[in-house]
């Protein structure tokens, strides 16, 4: 049985032709002819002589083309020329490029005539955008026949410069697109290095310290993300980090991810306790928020003289300790995201860090990143790769991001990723 979707009738002056508009034909003629000669009513035939044209296409079939279905294809050869009785075509010089980027084809118009005429492959696809009627001509009627009635080539001549009028057009409004995706990736270059800098890049961040051993990793799944992480002295012994995810991805959340770093330095200098700093970063946010952007957040002060560290989060993961006893996830205190509801409380929880300890934080493009049958890397996963370093923090980063890489098979993430692990090495 055949599985070609187009259908083949012989021509007749059949009553869907009879019935078509004039007005969705280019030169359809008015008058009393439209229903004893209804072949004049297309572009290519005007003011021929209905007759002999009616008695050259008698062997001519007719094609019905559903939806979606090619007629020409790039590379192929091509021995007839097309003309389009009902419906749309379009033409694509790109196969890659979507439909809605052809060139379309009315009705009254013809396709295929030039390979026809130079026997070169068809240069270009050529399929229906809806469901189409198509008068096949072969290439030795068209031109040893029909071609030589008195005005068919002016009339062929007149349909094919209408079709490359709106080709041209066609190709001014893509170079128009190209040249605004190249700006676009220009403005997100420059963004994505201008949210480079607002982050720490140094590895470890703080070499010239031996009390605390700090390092951190960002990937993004887009040109410019929204996580973000931070870590810096507030005074010789205090050292405030942190962690955050903002929603989405893209331009509006690295300005989200922008404005959460700035207001996060500017209080954290004023303010010592991480559930006060996030109340006043989250009324903040939601001051002018219309868009209704938000972040989870994890941050923490550490004294690097005794190792006290308290910490708070908003919405965001568990941080994970490692230490002698293995790697576990430390308790969650009480934080909504941040930029949603004003004046939310958030709590706070302590954990000593002793020689040797390293708290790991993270975002949850780690947890969730898939594998190739959609099973995320989990909590499990994470605890179980983390117990088995021994090591400083920019090795743990590392061996937790090869293993993400791992188990998504190599293939890029679907979410941003963000590690920050700061350690207090052994004495």
């Amino acid at each position: 049985m055949s599985s070609d979707p187009i259908r083949r009738t012989p021509f007749q002056r059949s009553a869907t032709d009879r019935r078509a508009r004039s007005d969705a034909v280019p030169g359809c003629r008015r008058g009393s002819d439209r229903r004893s000669r209804p072949i004049t009513w297309l572009a290519l035939f005007r003011d021929a002589d209905p007759e002999r044209v009616e008695n050259a296409l008698a062997g001519c079939e007719v094609l019905a083309l559903p939806a979606g279905t090619p007629l020409l294809r790039p590379g192929e050869a091509n021995d007839a020329v097309y003309l389009l009785l009902s419906g749309r075509l379009g033409a694509v010089l790109d196969s890659r490029a979507p439909a809605t980027s052809a060139v379309e084809v009315l009705p009254g118009e013809t396709v295929g005539e030039m390979s026809a005429g130079d026997g070169q492959p068809v240069s270009a696809l050529v399929l229906a955008l809806s469901d189409a009627r198509v008068l096949r001509l072969p290439r030795e009627l068209f031109w040893q026949q029909l071609s030589t009635l008195p005005g068919i080539a002016r009339n062929l001549l007149s349909v094919v410069s209408v079709r490359m009028r709106r080709s041209n057009e066609v190709m001014l409004r893509a170079q128009r697109r190209q040249l605004e995706l190249e700006y676009l990736q220009q403005e997100l270059d420059v963004a994505r290095q201008l949210q480079a800098s607002m982050l720490p890049h140094r590895e470890p961040l703080f070499p010239e310290r031996s009390d605390i051993d700090v390092a951190a990793r960002i990937a993004s799944a887009s040109a410019v993300g929204g996580d973000l992480y931070d870590a810096f002295l507030v005074d010789p012994h205090t050292l405030f980090f942190c962690v955050g995810d903002v929603s989405g991805h893209g331009i509006p959340a690295a300005l989200f991810m922008a404005r959460v770093v700035g207001l996060v330095r500017i209080t954290a200098m004023g303010v010592r306790a991480p559930e006060l700093l996030l109340r006043q970063v989250n009324d903040q946010l939601c001051e002018g928020n219309e868009v209704n952007m938000f972040v989870t957040l994890l941050c923490g002060f550490l004294d690097t003289v005794s190792g006290r560290l308290r910490y708070a989060a908003g919405g965001h993961p568990p941080p994970v300790l490692l230490n002698d006893e293995g790697a576990r996830l430390l308790p969650l205190p009480r934080g909504a995201l941040l930029g949603v509801f004003e004046q939310v409380a958030f709590e706070a929880a302590e954990v000593t860090l002793h020689p040797g300890d390293t708290l790991l934080g993270y975002t949850d493009g780690l947890t969730e990143a898939p594998d190739t049958d959609g099973e995320e890397f989990g909590e499990s996963r994470l605890l179980a790769r983390t117990a088995r370093h021994d090591g400083d923090a920019a090795t743990l980063i590392a061996a937790l991001r090869d293993a993400v890489s791992a188990h998504a098979g190599g293939r890029p993430l679907p979410d941003d990723l963000t590690l920050l692990a700061l350690r207090r090495p052994p004495r």
